[in-house]
């Protein structure tokens, strides 16, 4: 099967050959076996050049695909090789908004080593093995395994130009209720959550009065990820973490309204500290952390 693959990809006996460390004549010999095993030929070997057969071309992707899933199969369970296919699980909006936008980078680097990313908002087993890597969005560090500070948050009030205009100088709070607000859900026993309840409490032991801006809040998303994508399409103002908006402040797309802001939490890279992908989890702790 992989001397008829490499014959139908490079359609050459010579070339295949020359691929797999072997000599035409080889070649030439396993192909006349598959024809007898088919009953009928698979190349058409004159005129020159060589060309599949109606039932070559039929055979050739089946052929192709299953020695492409055989090699992926095995080479996720190599035991910490470059090779294989780490699964990474992060929160939605880590995965789509900080992973997602720097994958084009890792693919160049390490094309041999894959990823399956599971952005959800629900804590994987990482004991269970449900995934190799975990992005921890916490306070502390965690205690599963061997983790790192990949980077540490902080939030801000933002909104989309086309929404407040071009401005030059920070907003005051009571001007916010005069346009709608954007909150995303934390949960209620996080008191240091960002959430414009907490953003007013802040505001009001540094400037005195500032309107009640939890009470006015008009959008409510289930979703970080969500709340995020409403504030840059300009449905309001949102109080934002600055790594997940980071390329839309760099590009003007959210500006900053006011230099009150919230300190967020850290996210951390944890994972079995005896993981038989160790190798391939360094490689990935070290491309991370470059490119933050």
């Amino acid at each position: 099967m992989r001397a008829f693959e490499a014959a139908a990809r490079l359609l050459s006996f010579k070339h295949a050959a020359a691929e797999l460390n072997v000599t035409p004549t080889a070649i030439s010999h396993q192909i006349k076996l598959l024809e007898e095993f088919c009953g009928q030929a698979l190349f058409r070997r004159r005129p020159r050049p060589l060309t599949l057969t109606s039932a070559g071309e039929q055979l050739f992707p089946v052929v192709r695909d299953s020695l492409d899933n055989m090699s992926e199969a095995l080479s996720s369970l190599q035991s910490g090789g470059e090779r294989g296919r780490l699964h990474i699980t992060g929160t939605n909006a880590f995965c789509a908004r900080w992973l997602l936008p720097r994958l084009h980078g890792w693919r160049k680097l390490y094309p041999g080593l894959k990823l399956t990313i599971a952005g959800t908002d629900s804590v994987l087993n990482l004991s269970a093995g449900e995934t190799d890597v975990a992005i921890r969005y916490a306070a502390k560090p965690p205690d599963e395994g061997p983790s790192i500070r990949l980077l540490r948050d902080t939030f801000h009030v933002v909104a989309s130009p086309r929404l407040v205009g071009r401005i030059r100088a920070p907003m005051d709070p009571a001007d916010f209720a005069r346009y709608p607000l954007i909150e995303a859900d934390w949960p209620a026993t996080d008191v240091k959550a960002p959430t414009w309840r907490r953003w007013q409490k802040v505001a009001r032991a540094r400037k005195g009065r500032v309107p009640d801006l939890a009470a006015a809040v008009s959008v409510n998303f289930k979703e970080e990820l969500h709340a995020i994508e409403a504030a840059v399409a300009g449905h309001g103002i949102a109080i934002c973490s600055d790594a997940l908006i980071a390329r839309e402040l760099a590009q003007g797309d959210l500006v900053p309204l006011s230099r009150i802001s919230l300190p967020g939490y850290g996210f951390y890279i944890v994972h079995r500290p005896s993981h038989s992908k160790l190798p391939a989890i360094r490689t990935f702790i070290t491309w991370a952390q470059s490119v933050c």
